[in-house]
């Protein structure tokens, strides 16, 4: 998994499971404590992705909604949005539309 930080953006590559949910929790959680506003987190680039994942993405958009923010996941792809769908968590996060 490689995490890079473009301003608000989190941008995420690799495969996203449990092994690295710890090193994508503090990420998010530092970008959210150091900036006012959306926090945008890139899955586009994300191959694959397991329940342990989308839990965190969930429970950090909770939050960051506590917090006054907003968590948007960008970029979804199909593995990713298959994933939100069958699991029920699509209800619990905030996906950026696509044109």
């Amino acid at each position: 998994m490689d995490i890079m930080r473009d301003g608000s953006t989190l941008v995420l590559s690799g495969d996203f499971d449990v092994r690295s949910t710890w090193e994508v929790r503090t990420a998010i959680y530092e970008l959210l404590g150091s900036h006012e506003g959306d926090v945008v987190v890139d899955l586009s680039g994300v191959d694959g992705v397991d329940l342990t994942a989308l839990k965190l993405l969930a429970v950090a958009t909770r939050e960051a909604s506590r917090e006054g923010h907003h968590l948007v996941l960008r970029g979804c792809t199909g593995p990713v949005r298959r994933m939100l769908h069958l699991t029920h968590l699509r209800r619990m996060v905030e996906v950026e539309r696509t044109a």
